[in-house]
């Protein structure tokens, strides 16, 4: 489970940004949190909101980033630990407003939890090189944390239990030592850390290409859970198959009591989106994954996103602590009947043209007062109130901007 993750130098954001699962002291939907003794409540959902080109994407792309950086040279040796990885890649790059910047490492710290266990991993990266490499861990509850490695340029240092291991410390500059640990060795400690980054599932909306990547499966328990929940959003279905000559899947109903099949490329944009997506989620609901999406709400009917968040949201439905990360540009969700304060993000430009992120519950009023609970998110945020796009404003008070 993801508790928190900080960047710097990456594409729009220059200084270093932090993006935290952990809940704050707050009731609303108290019942939905993650919850772990001896240890912070996490959040289920979090969203990001802000104006285009302001950051939302780039965010997400820094985290996938980090993730595929780990997880693509053991994919690529086939030594992965997961049946089914989910991920796709961005390219990374350094913040280019600044000279310098576009010749500094960029930087990436994540926390996470995976077992009894609660991980600290650190990466920087120049011009496609490991610059740096830390992981950490301590048990859950532990005050003082362990380090497994800690890695500078060529040098690296190794902490007891890899000491043991008697590993090799060469490594492809290239590499992260993470993932050289991952291909070459089977220890424990690393094997937990793999199989959590392997298990992170991320899908970019924004790229047409990927509405079309379907996972299907023939597993009758796995099809009955599909056609059960596009049932519950309204998609009627029966059945499907998938036609391997033709290399199409096909959708099956009764109308009138005749039976009639459509392909996929005949359903409408919010029904591909849905088969498209139902698959992963499902398996992240089922194995308690971090689902990582851009622009989740392209094409979709604001119902059907509100069902899917609700199904993290749901205890009873999301019973191994899956996360859902998303970004989204609608506004009919932005309410307090669907998120906390806490889960409601936005990212916007500041006048050095650096991306900034900031939740909803960190914002005050000119009284010093955080926003309340029961306020009216959506219309609070089109008048402009919580910074993060500017442009809205200005156009709904008629201002000039044709």
């Amino acid at each position: 489970m993801l508790c928190q993750f900080s960047f710097q130098n990456f594409k729009s954001y220059k200084e270093e940004t932090t993006f935290d699962l952990q809940a704050t002291a707050i009731s609303e939907f108290e019942e939905s949190l993650i919850k772990k003794e001896k240890c912070s409540n996490l959040l289920p959902v979090s969203v990001i909101y802000g104006p285009n080109g302001g950051g939302k994407s780039n965010l997400l792309q820094a985290l996938a980033c980090l993730i595929t950086t780990v997880v693509k040279p053991i994919h690529d040796l086939g030594n992965t630990r997961e049946d089914i990885i989910i991920q796709q890649g961005f390219s990374a790059k350094p913040f280019l407003y600044d000279a310098k910047t576009a010749e500094e490492p960029i930087e990436y710290r994540i926390f996470f939890r995976k077992g009894d266990y609660e991980y600290r991993y650190y990466l920087a990266t120049l011009k496609d090189e490991i610059f740096a490499e830390t992981l950490d861990r301590k048990t859950i509850g532990g005050k003082k944390p362990a380090q497994i490695f800690y890695r500078e340029g060529e040098v690296i240092t190794l902490g007891p239990t890899l000491i043991k291991e008697g590993v090799n410390t060469k490594v492809n500059e290239k590499m992260p030592y993470l993932s050289f640990l991952a291909i070459n060795y089977n220890i424990s400690v690393i094997a937990e850390v793999q199989e959590w980054f392997e298990s992170c599932i991320i899908r970019s909306y924004g790229n047409p290409i990927v509405e079309m990547e379907v996972m299907f499966s023939e597993d009758v328990n796995v099809k009955k859970q599909i056609v059960t929940l596009l049932n519950d959003m309204g998609i009627d279905i029966e059945d499907y198959r998938f036609d391997s000559d033709e290399k199409q899947l096909y959708l099956k109903r009764t109308i009138a009591g005749k039976p009639y099949e459509l392909s996929l490329g005949e359903e409408s944009d919010g029904t591909r989106k849905l088969i498209a997506a139902l698959p992963a989620i499902l398996i992240a609901l089922q194995k308690g994954r971090l689902v990582i999406i851009d622009e989740l709400d392209a094409k979709l009917h604001p119902k059907l996103l509100r069902y899917v968040i609700s199904l993290f949201k749901n205890p009873r439905v999301n019973k191994n602590g899956a996360q859902l990360l998303f970004t989204s540009h609608d506004m009919s969700t932005m309410k307090n009947t669907v998120f906390r304060r806490d889960e409601i993000w936005f990212a916007a430009l500041n006048e050095k043209r650096s991306s900034e992120i900031y939740s909803l519950y960190e914002i005050r009023h000119e009284d010093n007062e955080r926003v309340k609970s029961t306020a009216a998110f959506d219309k609070q945020y089109l008048e402009g109130r919580y910074g993060a796009d500017p442009y809205l404003q200005n156009m709904l008070s008629g201002g000039d901007w044709l």
